[in-house]
């Protein structure tokens, strides 16, 4: 998706990869992994998250390439030794786990899972082992993509395919609070379709951030991704509506093409939530059904009481197999603008990455002396235990829970630490980055010939250099980028992107550290 800031970042969320062609089939139960060499009675080690006797996921699975990469964990490909059938696999590293409730967080995740097994829009959690190092979830291999990818490369799309996939995404919610689970993180990235097949099902991934709840719970925690995060949970009182409100959000998404809440940073995109005013005169609404458009405003009812249930969704006319949506292809504009907005902007970091490594000792001895402060053991790496102490001594009302944000922000390579590279990153974009003489800098790294643009083949080789860099993401780049479309990024257009939608979780907390 665009840059938008996640809330709250849980220690086991998998980035949101599309992992390669080849699946495994659903219904196949894998045979029981190879015994461990015989114990004692009760002499089993057990391992320290889950409590479960330690075991050896190597034993039973051969690991592949990386699908993607989260602040606490890696999820990898893996293949079964015996069945040879491809899964994917979420290892959680356990010394990352600082915090009690990271402990509880994971054992919860796994919990629910295995709650809500055997649902056909739900990915499959299939076995579960610990080490001493980690705990590594084996979960089915979604391998169809993206829930926008598939839409944007189809070249067309209706009322009634907007309409089918919101059906399942809504049957997910369903499932999930009848079953007594609040899933609270719903968003595009967090749906995979299984496999290539054009009926594949769309598969919930990640219910990192989801909680048990009985009827009348209410909920204080700030968590969720800025776009989609209903307003209740900005005031810190909700209850199971506010998944109703997310699924609101992205058929508002799958519609038009664009979120109904924006804002150049997260804080403005809360703001929005809040105001809540929901632009239906804007193409392409005009030629949206009224249907249509009376199910996402009774999703996106800011009182929660009047919210639509999941049920009340699925019975709505416009939801229904045979209802009101219309097979008539959208604008071929809605398209382009789900991908722009869809597309994550590999440029715009590595560009915060450059002009990091490249600012003057005089630009960054302010917050080289804060990150001295910081670094209390002076090994170069700053702990989630010292960024906690270093934020306190600020004189700033901050929470435990935001400083773990604060980290989670800015600790790019996703080992537990922040280096110094990353600190100074962060918070120069915390400070906005927006000087010219920064950012020209910037462009001159990409412009190798000095011609006053960014060729393709000059993006291509600077992204290379951080192992980003296949045509598919260059395209995007472009597409995202380059506003005149004559193939090539110019100064303009690079600032334009540089200065636009700075929404990365750093910039909420810019204000209460003052920086």
């Amino acid at each position: 998706m665009g840059n938008a800031p996640s809330i709250d970042a849980p220690p086991h969320a998998p980035t949101a990869t599309s992992p390669p062609n080849g699946g495994a089939d659903s219904e196949t139960s894998l045979p029981t992994p190879p015994e461990s060499p015989p114990h004692p009675p009760g002499s089993l080690p057990t391992g320290a998250i889950l409590g479960r006797p330690i075991s050896n996921v190597h034993s039973a699975y051969n690991f592949g390439r990386e699908l993607g990469r989260g602040q606490f964990g890696v999820t990898h490909l893996v293949t079964h030794r015996e069945t040879r059938r491809a899964f994917a696999c979420k290892s959680i590293a356990v010394r990352k786990l600082a915090a009690p409730d990271d402990a509880a967080a994971v054992r919860r995740e796994v919990q629910i899972m295995h709650h809500l097994t055997g649902h056909r829009n739900i990915v499959e959690l299939r076995e579960v082992f610990e080490d001493r190092r980690h705990v590594h979830l084996v979960m089915d291999l979604c391998a169809g993509g993206e829930l926008f990818e598939r839409i944007v490369s189809k070249g067309h799309y209706s009322e009634r395919g907007a309409a089918g996939l919101c059906r399942q995404i809504v049957t997910v919610v369903h499932a999930c609070h009848s079953m007594g689970v609040m899933h609270r993180d719903l968003k595009p990235e967090n749906f995979l379709f299984f496999d290539s097949d054009e009926d594949s099902p769309v598969k919930a991934i990640d219910f990192g951030l989801s909680v048990f709840f009985k009827p009348g719970d209410t909920f204080k925690d700030l968590v969720g991704s800025a776009y989609y995060v209903a307003p209740e949970v900005l005031r810190r009182n909700y209850g199971a509506e506010v998944d109703i409100w997310s699924a609101g959000v992205m058929l508002y998404v799958l519609l038009s093409g664009v979120p109904p809440f924006w804002g150049e940073n997260g804080r403005r995109i809360f703001g929005a939530v809040l105001r809540g005013h929901l632009d239906f005169e804007s193409d392409p609404w005009p030629t949206i059904s009224s249907s249509a458009k009376d199910l996402v405003k009774n999703m996106l009812q800011a009182d929660p009481k009047k919210r639509l249930t999941a049920a009340q969704v699925l019975n709505h006319p416009w939801m229904r197999e045979d209802g009101d949506a219309s097979d008539e292809p959208l604008d071929i504009a809605v398209l382009t603008r789900m991908k722009q907005f869809h597309a994550m902007n590999k440029l715009k970091k590595v560009a915060l990455k450059v002009i990091a490594e490249n600012l003057s000792e005089e630009e960054i001895v302010g917050l080289k002396e804060m990150f001295k402060s910081m670094d209390a053991d002076n090994n170069g790496m700053i702990t989630f235990e010292e960024l906690k102490t270093g934020v306190s001594k600020l004189n700033t009302k901050i929470s435990e829970s935001e400083v773990r944000q604060l980290m989670e922000a800015a600790d790019v390579d996703g080992n537990g630490t922040i280096d110094y590279i990353e600190f100074i990153t962060a918070t120069m974009h915390m400070n906005r980055m927006e000087r010219e003489d920064r950012l020209y800098k910037a462009f001159e790294y990409f412009d190798k010939d000095s011609s006053g643009y960014i060729t393709t083949e000059e993006l291509e080789h600077a992204l290379k250099e951080y192992n980003i860099g296949d045509a598919k993401i260059i395209k995007e780049i472009l597409a995202e980028v380059d506003i005149d479309h004559d193939g090539k990024i110019n100064y303009d257009e690079f600032v334009a992107m540089m200065r636009k939608g700075n929404t990365d979780l750093v910039t909420e907390w810019a204000a209460k550290l003052d920086l």
